[in-house]
This record gives C-alpha cells, sequence and structure tokens, in this order.
C-alpha cells in the first residue's frame, strides 16, 4: 500500500513562489485581497490608479508585515497607462482584477465620458491584463485569474445600469477563458460582493438612516467586509482551490 503523507492546511494555502498583481489595492477589498496573498507567501504588486500616499502606505502596511510588496500607480482608463503597469509588475501568476470606475447615473442621465471611462476600466483593462499575462501562466503551467464583479450583475440598481452591464461583460469575457485554459492549469473565477463596508459604500453604509434600512433588506442582516472577499480569493488562488474554475461566487449575505 502506497504510503501518503497528509498535507497541512498550511502548505495547501500557500503562496510561496508566487507573485501577484491586485489592481485597486490601495483601500477597500483590493488592499484586503493583496495583504492576504502577501500573508499567505506571494510577492504583491499593489496597484492605484496613480502614485499616492494611500498607495504608499499600504505598501509599507505589508512590508512591516514582513510581506514581499511594491506599488505601481498607473490609470488603466488608458491604454498607456495600462502598458505601464504591465511593464512594471514583471511575470505575474495570479491576477486579481479588482480596480473598477463606477459612476451612479442611470440610462437618462449618464454621460459619455463616464459611460467611456467605466467601460474602458472595467472591460478594456481586464482584457489587456489577461492577454499580457496569459502567455506567462501558460508556460508556467500555473495561473488564477479572479475578477470582482458585483452583485449588480445579478440584480442591477436603476442607479447603476452602466456599471452594472460592465460587470457583466467582465464576467462573459472571463467564462470564454475557462475552457480553453484549464489544461494549462489556469483558472478563472468571479466574485460578486453585495453591501461591503469600504471607503466606496461610506455614504449609506454611515448614514444613521440609510444603512438600517439597508441591513434590513440584506437577509444577513450585515454588511460584508473586506476580509469576507479576501478569504475566497485566497483560497481560489491557492492549491487547495485548483479545481474551482468558472466559478461565480455571491458574497452578498443573501441578496
Amino acid at each position: 500500500m502506497k504510503n501518503t503523507v497528509r498535507r497541512t492546511i498550511q502548505d495547501r494555502l500557500s503562496l510561496d513562489g508566487k507573485r501577484a498583481l491586485v489592481t485597486g489595492s490601495s483601500r477597500g477589498i483590493g488592499q484586503a485581497i493583496a495583504i492576504t496573498l502577501a500573508e499567505a507567501g506571494a510577492e504583491v504588486v499593489f496597484h492605484a490608479s496613480s502614485a499616492s500616499e494611500r498607495l504608499d502606505k499600504a505598501v509599507q502596511e505589508a512590508i512591516d508585515l514582513g510581506f514581499k510588496a511594491k506599488g505601481v500607480g498607473a490609470d488603466i482608463s488608458s491604454e498607456e497607462g495600462v502598458n505601464a503597469l504591465i511593464e512594471s509588475s514583471g511575470d505575474i501568476d495570479i491576477l486579481v482584477l479588482n480596480a473598477s470606475a463606477q459612476v451612479s447615473s442611470t440610462v437618462e442621465n449618464f454621460t459619455i465620458e463616464t459611460f467611456d471611462r467605466e467601460y474602458r476600466t472595467n472591460v478594456l483593462a481586464s482584457c489587456l491584463l489577461m492577454r499580457a499575462f496569459l502567455p506567462g501562466m501558460r508556460d508556467r503551467q500555473y495561473g488564477r485569474i479572479v475578477t470582482l464583479g458585483s452583485v449588480n450583475e445579478h440584480r442591477p440598481s436603476p442607479d447603476l445600469c452602466v456599471y452594472a452591464s460592465t460587470k457583466a461583460a467582465q464576467h462573459n469575457i472571463l467564462k470564454g477563458m475557462v475552457r480553453p485554459n484549464a489544461k494549462f492549469g489556469i483558472t478563472c473565477n468571479n466574485l460578486s460582493p453585495g453591501v461591503i463596508e469600504t471607503d466606496r459604500n461610506k455614504s449609506f453604509t454611515e448614514d444613521p438612516v440609510e444603512s438600517p434600512r439597508v441591513k434590513n433588506w440584506i437577509p444577513a442582516k450585515r454588511f460584508g467586509t473586506p476580509d469576507d472577499c479576501s478569504m475566497i480569493v485566497l483560497l481560489l488562488c491557492s492549491e487547495a482551490g485548483s479545481y474551482i474554475t468558472g466559478a461565480d461566487i455571491l458574497i452578498s449575505g443573501g441578496i
């Protein structure tokens, strides 16, 4: 009988030797994901739309904890910004597409400028980044791609209809990559967060009237936290999640 050594949970979740890029990781969900991946052993590239004190602070926090990290400021709504991010990042094993532009607007009042920025940031940049890093992942027979969608993909808010459509488009592009890349050890998964306590959502999560109303609407009766998302990303990016691909995981408290 063949002897097998059972690996520890820590070993199966380890990302030692891997290099990750998390877009939009100077705050909120992206920062929590970047810190979690770094804690698991990955060298992490933090990203923000521009060089800033907030980006420097996020990177320094990771370094102070003993993790390997660097920061890149690049506006990925432009092709030049995407190319700068690709060039600065080097070889990437784990690509987490978290950065997004979100503008509150209806079909009646959106502008061409904001429509274009949302699609360029949320859809085109995702395609360019995946196209850039896929060849290396295939060569190394290992890759993890995680897109951060939104519960709005499934239940669009009237005030976020353009944003919701960008997340649905991003997700459908990702789904088209699942089958061709599975044989290369590359997984492609999407997370659809609901109401998460971040800077972006402060206007109503901290509002004394709106906050209780929204919480009551959520079956779990609470808002999510960035770590509710980051731990799922760790699973998907580790060996423990190597057989999960093509999934859409809703982190929404039942919405």
